[in-house]
């Protein structure tokens, strides 16, 4: 993200300031301002030229005057206002309020996600309900001012970094600028004088210079070098991944799906809208979208702990299933575990719950069956103590020959304690003792007004229970193939020794998700780049003295202050001068021909 600061890098006060048109500018201005253009473009922040309000200038008379300013007053406010979007300071804004926006998404029920929650919130806050319902909170994600905020940071992201791309392409096909003229005004500054010539210095410099891969060249008297080039890249890598994890984001959001559905063994699954349970999905979704798959669920494998402190914690729990690709693919056999989903194209099936289906049969008066399947029990607890209901819509008519419906509410335990030993709670998850408890009614299911019903509850408005020839509601609790008879020759209803085992699977399909991991990672990368790569020139001058001995500078700049920058430069000027070495004072006392010259401390690990 762009910066309103200058993006000059640290030099002395007033680098870069013109001198006025009619006062000659001073040395030291000159020196100012050369060091501020050798520090120029070391970072592509956009450089702030005027404050509001100063855009028009002076305005001339008249109505042209007047137009003509205001029409630069109005440039200058939109530019001034696109700078402000684009800066860092307000895309850290935006980034702040789009997770501050994101928390009502995680603490409130969202329509998108479960409906009927939204509206038990509304009935129970009959303040707070129509309140966050005029403010967008049920439906979060979707909202206006939601969607604001993710296009206006999603514009700061792109306008920031589409000019700072051009900047730093332009920046890479150049060179590296020029030495200023006095290089000891520089951070980190280095100088001694040796025999070699001027020429031959600047040779070993410059190669120098290249075998440590900077990009380096000779400029007049000196060597101009420059390196740090990733840094930059590492932080328009950063944007860029932003820019793709809010693309990917927005589409997953858009057009992704998730349905659920409940099978018992033995039962199959197509992926069409139709099968679900419970399906919803982004606004750009089609049903066309669906991928074309099917499976059967052969059988459902779950084992326990059986002792310890993890006694009833799954330790297999895994669905065995076939399933083929399109119409007619070939049919494949594949488990499907936690967190280890059936993966077609952009679709993956999950694992999401378990419970069991005990069988029944329902006969009526004359022992015709009426109803036989696997019923599946809701899981109440970690023992799967399940909750559920029978009904019989269709082909009984009780001992007068008048049609009615039958209902029973179930409660099954795959682990009874027994009789006399506590309530319908199971004691462990496997099938070690079931036990299934009914209670029969008989009359209108409400099935027949077309209106929704919950598969797993009974509605009794319309409908009487079954009581025993003492007027005792009748309710029995039935072992494996064990039968309840209802009063006066209504029928009966038989728990099966078949007890089916159900699996509940979750079909998502999520596009974008791949391109935001990847976005993910490249803005890790890409701000590590920016933080720990430093952007540095550096320069090497060598001038024929009036002695005619060369003396040989070199100095570096970085974007911002570091003691990294003169430990650089000392190992460079090190090299230059193993080849370059100092010349002897001639009238320094003889020293011991083996003895090398010391090589020139590089300054500015205490000088500012």
């Amino acid at each position: 993200m762009s910066s309103t600061d200058t993006g000059k890098t640290t030099g002395p006060a007033g680098a870069g300031e013109p001198a006025g048109e009619d006062t000659p500018a001073s040395p030291e201005t000159l020196d100012a301002r050369e060091i501020g253009e050798a520090g120029s473009q070391l970072s592509t922040a956009p450089v702030e030229t005027a404050m509001p309000g100063s855009f028009g200038g002076a305005r001339t008379p008249g109505a042209l005057g007047w137009i003509a300013w205001t029409g630069r007053e109005v440039t200058g406010w939109v530019r001034w206002i696109w700078r402000q979007l684009t800066s860092m300071r307000v895309a850290l804004i935006l980034l702040f309020l789009l997770s501050l926006g994101a928390i009502p998404g995680s603490l409130i029920p969202q329509s998108g996600t479960d409906a009927a929650k939204v509206q038990q919130f509304k009935d129970a806050h009959s303040v707070l309900g129509p309140l966050y319902d005029r403010l967008g909170l049920f439906h979060v994600y979707s909202s206006v001012w939601f969607s604001a905020i993710y296009i206006l940071l999603f514009v700061s992201l792109i306008g920031c970094i589409v000019p700072r791309t051009w900047q730093f392409v332009g920046q890479l096909r150049g060179r590296p600028p020029g030495a200023p003229r006095r290089l000891t005004r520089l951070p980190a500054y280095t100088t001694w004088r040796t025999a070699a010539e001027p020429e031959q210095v600047r040779e070993i410099a410059l190669k120098v210079l290249k075998d440590k891969r900077f990009r380096a060249h000779v400029d007049k008297d000196a060597v101009a070098a420059e390196k740090g080039y990733l840094r930059e890249t590492g932080n328009l890598l950063f944007h860029l991944a932003l820019i793709v994890m809010l693309v990917a984001f927005a589409w997953g959001q858009l057009f992704k799906s998730e349905g659920d559905k409940l099978i018992v063994e033995g039962d199959g699954f197509s992926n069409t809208l139709l099968s679900y349970d419970d399906f919803k999905s982004g606004n750009l979704f089609s049903t066309d979208d669906l991928t074309p798959f099917s499976f059967d669920l052969k059988n459902f494998t779950g084992t326990y702990e059986r002792s310890g402190p993890n006694k009833g914690t799954p330790r297999t729990y895994q669905a065995a299933i076939t399933y083929s690709e399109g119409a007619y693919g070939k049919e494949r056999k594949a488990l499907v575990k936690v967190n280890e989903p059936l993966v077609i194209d952009d679709t993956k099936v999950y694992l999401t719950a378990h419970g069991y289906a005990p069988t029944v049969t329902v006969r009526d008066g004359k022992g015709k069956v009426v109803f036989h399947d696997a019923v599946p029990m809701l899981p109440q607890d970690g023992n799967v103590t399940s909750v559920g209901a029978i009904k019989v819509m269709d082909g009984y008519k009780n001992a007068q020959g008048t049609t009615e419906q039958l209902g029973f509410s179930g409660v099954f335990v795959p682990t009874f304690a027994g009789a006399g030993k506590g309530t319908m709670f199971s004691q462990f998850p496997a099938l070690d003792y079931p036990v299934l408890a009914l209670n029969g009614f008989h009359g209108s299911l409400g099935v027949d007004a077309g209106l929704p019903q919950n598969v797993y509850q009974l509605d009794t408005s319309h409908m009487k229970q079954f009581k025993d020839a003492k007027g005792e509601i009748l309710k029995a609790r039935l072992l494996p193939g064990e039968t309840m008879t209802l009063p006066d020759g209504a029928g009966s209803i038989t728990f099966d020794k078949d007890i089916k085992e159900w699996a509940n699977f979750q079909v998502t399909q999520q596009p974008g998700s791949d391109w935001a991991l990847a976005g993910a990672f490249a803005a890790i990368l890409g701000l590590a780049g920016s933080l720990f790569i430093q952007r540095r020139r550096v320069w090497v001058r060598a001038t024929a003295g009036d002695d005619g001995v060369t003396v040989v500078e070199m100095a570096g700049l970085g974007r911002s202050e570091s003691a990294k920058l003169p430990e650089e430069l000392g190992d460079l000027a090190a090299l230059v001068h193993e080849q370059a070495p100092t010349k002897p004072d001639e009238d320094a006392a003889p020293t011991d021909a083996d003895a090398e010259s010391p090589v020139p401390a590089a300054e500015g690990a205490e000088k500012q």
